[in-house]
């Protein structure tokens, strides 16, 4: 029997860097607020960082499809 894997489950515990924060992803979950065109989906994912006591949330967009 293969594993099923949720694009939620692949985002958690990956690295997230941008030009303000860095840190590792605590939690995704699929959000349809952000729309960043139509072969892509956002995720509304918490941030964990290394040098801060609070988490932040950022939106990360993912490509769907085989190209």
């Amino acid at each position: 029997m293969a594993n099923l894997y949720t694009i939620e489950n692949l985002l958690q515990g990956k690295e997230y860097r941008s030009r303000t924060l860095s840190g590792e992803i605590i939690t995704a979950e699929k959000n349809n607020s952000y729309v960043y065109g139509s072969d892509t989906q956002a995720y509304l994912c918490l941030i964990r960082t290394p040098n801060s006591l609070h988490d932040k949330y950022r939106v990360v967009a993912v490509k769907m499809g085989d190209e």
